[in-house]
């Protein structure tokens, strides 16, 4: 499988692409993405949301109009993608998206012909979801877990204990061969993070 890698806004977020046997998955939507996507003459039929955090959704609206994609991320991050004006108090702006798929945590879910299980990890931001191809080994964690680092949890609604915990328990029983794909960042390991990442 090729994953395309876009990285875009303030903050370098990634954004991950890959065609399926009944579209193409896009996890997170970085600014600037939709044209990127529009430019390579790519279709998306599914945006995966890792968590509601602006950069990560900051083009989510212009996606779901333009492909008109499914949306989907956690019942915890819902207001921030569906309430208009919701970062507003923090001088950001962002479309709000008309509301999508809401997807708990799960063994095994189907997205356009591919299996995925979805792991909640929250601690850096409520909702957050990890997107794991299991044939694949490999696994996408929003703002979970980093090259190096994990997520804030000085933000609004963050919690260090949860969110290394969460890590602990759920993303290095995975295996030490499965890569990592970061919201932001190189991609890694997790055999590279379980021996080396300073937080863990």
């Amino acid at each position: 499988m090729q994953i395309d890698i876009y990285e875009g806004g303030t903050f370098g977020t990634n954004s991950y692409f890959f065609s399926t046997p009944e579209g193409g998955i896009l996890i997170d939507a970085a600014e600037g993405v939709c044209d990127w996507l529009q430019a390579r003459g790519a279709r998306v039929s599914t945006l995966l949301i890792t968590h509601g955090h602006f950069d990560h959704i900051a083009d989510a609206a212009r996606l779901q109009t333009q492909f008109g994609c499914r949306v989907v991320y956690h019942p915890d991050g819902k207001r921030m993608l569906t309430e208009p004006g919701f970062f507003n108090h923090f001088g950001i702006h962002v479309d709000a998206i008309t509301p999508g798929m809401e997807q708990e945590e799960s063994p095994s879910v189907i997205f356009d012909g591919v299996e995925f299980q979805i792991l909640h990890v929250p601690g850096h931001c409520p909702g957050s979801l990890c997107y794991y191809l299991k044939t694949e080994k490999k696994i996408f964690t929003g703002d979970v877990l980093f090259a190096g680092a994990i997520g804030r949890w000085d933000l609004p609604g963050g919690n260090r204990e949860q969110l290394i915990s969460g890590i602990i328990q759920k993303l290095l029983p995975l295996g030490d061969d499965v890569t990592v794909y970061p919201g932001h960042g190189p991609a890694t390991t997790i055999g590279r993070e379980r021996t080396s990442n300073p937080f863990l």
